[in-house]
């Protein structure tokens, strides 16, 4: 469905886009990640047509984003985070306009804007005027016209932006009805909606793709964290964490006399038993030992800040 080689773009001296390659496949649900500056958006705004590529090349269905902009168009359903929405139209009002602008044939149009106003939940917000809706019912807004024609392809720029948890419950129910039927490209900084959401990420950092792949398969790679509380003075379970070298270790004493440690990358399966048995030698009290399997938010920090480090 997208197909991306060796995008690249410039805003005079500086490089948004570095040579950047993806494909997403037909019904897959994706997620667009990266920290501020990375790039997202740019890409977003090349693949939706709004703005052109220095060089690479950008294809929608096989139409050619920079060649064939209106047929792109007509693949595409987008809502950016901000939506730009007019105040001063009723709901029902706002999305048969659109239906018009995106060519719906007049027979089909009130039915398909009551079909989408269903499954955005804003039926009941219909008859209101848009300037009177909260920041939630105005995401589902621009929702439910994303949806309007039916695209193959939904490009949805921070859609749980504003939400309360049971908005957030309902988008996201609602995302992965529409896998397998449409194609959805998700930009977001949550990076648990994106975990519980897609099926695969596209990581960027600073205009270059950073990875890209199944999510099982990229939190395979990802470190897990190994938590041990142990009562003993501060200074020597400094010293024990760094002869045990399990990876970075975060240590913090606490009020009752333990002492906490945290021990990133600890992903070799002995690595509990080793610190219950050094634990032990010392004849220390063990409160707690666990290992936390890696979530998305370890691996897009353990991505980023690698390549932040200094060389």
């Amino acid at each position: 469905m997208i197909d991306v080689q060796h995008l690249t773009k410039r805003y005079g001296q500086h490089m948004a886009l570095d040579g950047v390659s993806f494909s997403v496949n037909a019904g897959e649900v994706v997620g667009f990640l990266g920290p501020n500056g990375a790039g997202k958006s740019t890409t977003m705004r090349i693949l939706t047509t709004f703005m052109a590529a220095t060089s690479g090349t950008a294809r929608v269905g096989g139409d050619c984003v920079f060649e064939q902009p209106d047929r792109v168009r007509e693949r595409i359903g987008y809502m950016p985070e901000n939506n730009p929405l007019p105040l001063d139209l009723r709901v029902a009002d706002y999305l048969g306009f659109r239906a018009e602008l995106k060519r719906l044939a007049k027979r089909e149009t009130v039915g398909r804007v009551s079909e989408v106003m269903e499954q955005c939940g804003i039926a009941d917000v219909a008859k209101r005027f848009i300037g009177q809706l909260s920041r939630g019912y105005r995401q589902r807004v621009g929702m439910a016209d994303a949806l309007l024609a039916k695209p193959e392809l939904i490009v949805l720029d921070e859609p749980t932006s504003g939400l309360d948890p049971n908005q957030v419950r309902s988008v996201r129910r609602l995302i992965r009805e529409l896998a397998g039927e449409h194609t959805v490209l998700i930009s977001s900084h949550i990076l648990s909606e994106i975990e519980m959401t897609c099926d695969r990420v596209i990581i960027l950092h600073e205009g270059r793709l950073l990875a890209s792949g199944a999510l099982n398969d990229l939190m395979a790679k990802a470190n897990a964290t190994v938590t041990a509380e142990v009562q003993a003075p501060l200074p020597e379970v400094q010293q024990w964490a760094a002869e045990l070298a399990l990876g970075q270790a975060e240590i913090a004493g606490q009020p009752d006399g333990y002492v906490r440690c945290q021990f990133a990358g600890a992903i070799d399966g002995s690595a509990r038993e080793r610190i219950f048995a050094a634990a032990n030698e010392r004849g220390w009290t063990l409160r707690e030992l666990s290992r936390k399997a890696p979530s998305l938010e370890d691996l897009f920090v353990s991505l980023t800040q690698e390549k932040e480090e200094p060389q």
